[in-house]
């Protein structure tokens, strides 16, 4: 997996440099733009998994056959990303020739693999006990679930869209299989550097938030070690739980906001409204736990 960082390293050296130097377009964007963000993406990723992974001290082996394994898969998927770049063709949901169908096909066995590999080593990681701080070591575990989630959500944009089904249903062929449009053909307006659909539903938002929830709640539960002076451990606990639960709520929302074919800077009421609830629910949750200490010392 170190290698492997490195490796995305270089990966993303290249990618900027195609962005740059290479005009040329696919659906859109530049040819090497989904280049650099998935190079980008594993770039934090091998650095977070390492570490995560340093605190569990059951089944070295596996945990070893595990890292070694998702970097493989891994590095695969760096090669095809080039190699469609470098025919500047689409890589995801192209089935438009021979060549461009093996080379989905061979990405999308890969992603499942390395989708279950990852659901081995958080199986090994849940069933570690902590060796750090409990509330911290909590927020390690529930921070790969969300990004389990957020792969799993990756899935969602392999299904045909129903403009896809009725060209399959009249004897047509298909130049793409999937999409992560919602309600639009894939190559449409996008908002600035992520791409995402400015217009329509875009399920690689909800995608993107799952993913980096390790992230998010690894730094949730060091900013309450380092506050563990303040709060019991209990609090610290109830804190990172109530951190995830509302995080994923974002997660579920914004992906029924796709769903729904809605762009994420053009919500309706309803959308507005599940946004608006989760962060009062959250405020008042954390707000509660926080001062329940003070509560029960005047009592």
């Amino acid at each position: 997996m170190t290698i492997f960082f490195i490796l995305s390293c270089f990966f993303v050296v290249l990618a900027l440099a195609g962005v740059i130097v290479d005009p040329r377009e696919v659906l859109g964007q530049p040819v090497w733009m989904k280049s650099l963000k998935f190079a980008i993406s594993f770039v934090f990723y091998a650095p977070t998994v390492l570490w995560m992974f340093s605190y569990v001290k059951i089944r070295p082996r596996l945990m070893r056959f595990v890292l070694d394994a998702c970097a493989a898969v891994l590095t695969i998927e760096i090669g095809l990303l080039v190699i469609q770049a470098v025919r500047g063709q689409p890589v995801h949901f192209n089935v438009a020739t021979p060549i461009d169908t093996a080379i989905w096909s061979i990405m999308g066995t890969t992603i499942m693999i390395f989708y279950l590999i990852n659901i081995v080593g958080f199986v090994v990681f849940l069933r570690q006990k902590p060796v750090a701080d409990r509330a911290f070591m909590l927020s390690l575990k529930l921070g790969m679930g969300l990004m389990l989630i957020g792969f799993g959500l990756g899935f969602l944009m392999t299904n045909p869209t129903p403009d896809q089904l009725d060209v399959l249903k009249a004897g047509g062929t298909l130049a793409a299989m999937g999409a992560h449009t919602v309600g639009a053909a894939d190559g449409g307006p996008g908002i600035a550097l992520m791409g995402w659909s400015s217009d329509h539903g875009d399920l690689r938002i909800a995608h993107f938030i799952g993913i980096h929830g390790a992230q998010v709640l690894a730094l949730v539960g060091w900013l309450l070690y380092t506050a563990k002076q303040r709060f019991s451990d209990k609090q610290r606990l109830a804190l990172v739980w109530g951190a995830a639960v509302g995080y994923l709520g974002l997660v579920a929302s914004v992906t029924v906001q796709a769903l729904r074919g809605q762009a994420l800077f053009q919500p309706d009421a309803i959308t507005l409204g599940s946004w608006l609830g989760l962060a009062v629910v959250s405020i008042l949750f954390a707000s509660v736990v926080m001062n329940k200490k003070n509560i029960e010392q005047r009592a």
